[in-house]
């Protein structure tokens, strides 16, 4: 019996039962528009979620195979990929809030992302590799942050159905998580590993024409470009501003091509650019005459660093995780051997199924006058966090057998701990930055609270090397890999998560007095 086949059915099945049921009861409480970008966006992280599902372990069975350190060269890659999709986002909200307009830059990007994907579908070379991996960083600049800044435009500053809207966007996220990493996962593993890329960039394209296609819904008059473009140099060598931005996006192809295989130079790159944004925030924060609109930008600053302490444990997910999975966790059901990436499934299907709970909750809560504020929500994040991190510890220190093998049920509960924390954090954080968001930069904003991912992603890819033996771990036992993943889990994931919650709770009373009202 193929239990992965039969999961990937009953999957897809439950998503089109699971779908219209959040549309019909949620339609008559938001506008239209959520649900388009909430299709547009589940295809989009379909085609992400697909690919990353088996990146990781493509580059350590395929790509570098029988290379001494493929683990760590394959996690270095695998952070510096990551961070860059986070990283840049910074630029392409810029672009989105100055010169594009938010619907011409998702479609730029999603055109981007979509070659990027059909690209890693042809069998090729280490650069072709890395080009495709380029293409997908770059279009996800555009797409990713303006996406989310447009479903804003369409709720007052402090709608109390906002959390709620974006808590039900961000199952559409997972929805497209979870049918990719069943559907990519199994073909890539199963059957043609290009094959896996290559239904990513179907995925993507579907994306793109839900967006183009729903127009009406979503009306002409909204997400276009500035009718002032606030730059003193009206046409730079001549060119229209739009022409500036499409050279500037092929030349930075290949610059993120190369990154990707420079770890320290990219870890580098990454601290200039995190401490000049932070930098150019805090000074907006300060010099702003309304000292209202200041201390809420003071709130977005500080949660940007417990942020990023959140997703570099998240992101384990699809790096040491996903190998700890391959090869620590005891994946037979009844003769039948489950591939690993498909259990990066678990986290998605735990958001399809509680994020209307959690919408509801928000919402009750609110009319109520107990809802948490936002720190709070984020102190509970990591609190979560923590607690599933010290589950797979316990799992692996007391429950492994001989071979160094752990019952799978241990890592489902941990997914299960980490996806409450993510829902209590991650969408809460994106209709943040939409309410405390000064409105001339909050696609900037956005974007460089994407880049809080992006450190976190970074830093991930450094947590996940030190589950790795430098000789690579083709030499190290099951017994072996299990006491490197456990200890670095129990070290990062449970005390240092830990102590950032610790410290959040002691900050929520000032970070609510900075709010001012701002729930």
């Amino acid at each position: 019996m193929d239990i992965a086949m039969y999961t990937l059915i009953i999957g897809w099945i439950f998503v089109l039962i699971w779908v219209p049921i959040v549309i019909l009861t949620n339609k008559k409480t938001h506008p239209k528009a959520l649900f388009v970008l909430f299709f547009a966006e589940m295809w989009e992280r379909f085609s992400y979620y697909g690919m990353r599902a088996l990146l990781t372990l493509y580059m350590v069975n395929v790509l570098f195979k029988g290379m001494q350190g493929a683990d760590v060269k394959a996690l270095s890659i695998y952070g510096s990929y990551t961070a860059m999709v986070y990283l840049f986002p910074v630029i392409g909200g810029l672009i989105a809030d100055k010169i594009f307009g938010f619907k011409k830059a998702i479609v730029f990007g999603g055109i981007l992302m979509m070659l990027g994907h059909f690209m890693l579908a042809f069998e090729g070379s280490n650069l072709l590799f890395f080009a495709s991996l380029a293409l997908i960083i770059v279009g996800n600049a555009y797409f990713k942050p303006n996406i989310s800044s447009y479903l804003g435009t369409f709720y007052e500053m402090n709608d109390p159905r906002k959390d709620g809207a974006f808590t039900i966007f961000y199952m559409g996220v997972n929805i497209g998580s979870f049918l990719a990493t069943l559907t990519c996962g199994y073909v890539g593993q199963q059957i043609n590993w290009h094959y896996g890329f290559g239904l990513a960039g179907i995925g993507m394209a579907l994306g793109v024409a839900v967006f183009l296609l729903s127009g009406k819904i979503l009306g002409k008059d909204t997400g276009l470009k500035p009718d002032v473009i606030e730059f003193k140099t009206k046409k730079p060598l001549g060119l229209s501003w739009d022409a500036v931005v499409f050279i500037g996006t092929l030349i930075m192809i290949p610059i993120c091509a190369f990154l990707l295989d420079q770890n320290e130079l990219m870890s580098t790159l990454m601290l200039i650019i995190s401490i000049i944004i932070i930098g150019y925030l805090l000074y907006e924060a300060l010099r702003n005459p309304d000292k209202v609109a200041g201390h809420r930008l003071l709130v977005v600053i500080v949660l940007f660093f417990f942020h990023a302490i959140f997703w570099a444990l998240f992101e384990q997910a699809g790096g040491s995780l996903t190998l700890f999975a391959d090869r620590n966790i005891d994946r037979i059901i009844s003769g039948s051997e489950i591939p690993s990436s498909l259990f990066t499934s678990f986290n998605p299907f735990f958001i399809m199924v509680l994020a209307p709970l959690f919408s509801w909750i928000w919402i009750t809560l609110n009319k109520k006058g107990k809802e948490p504020r936002t720190p709070m929500k984020f102190f509970l994040g990591l609190f979560f966090l923590a607690a599933g991190f010290l589950v797979i510890v316990l799992g692996g220190k007391f429950f492994a057998n001989a071979q160094g093998l752990v019952p799978m049920a241990f890592l489902a509960v941990l997914y299960f701990l980490v996806t409450v924390g993510e829902l209590c954090l991650s969408p809460v954080g994106l209709s943040m930055i939409t309410k405390l968001s000064p409105a001339k930069i909050v696609g900037f904003v956005m974007g460089a609270w994407f880049l809080s991912i992006s450190l976190g992603n970074k830093l991930a890819g450094v947590i996940g090397t030190l589950t790795a033996s430098k000789g690579g771990s083709q030499t190290l036992s099951p017994q072996q890999t299990l006491v490197n993943y456990t200890n670095t889990y129990l070290i990062w994931g449970v005390f240092v998560v830990g102590g950032f919650a610790i410290l959040l709770l002691l900050l929520t009373p000032k970070l609510n007095k900075w709010m001012h009202g701002i729930h």
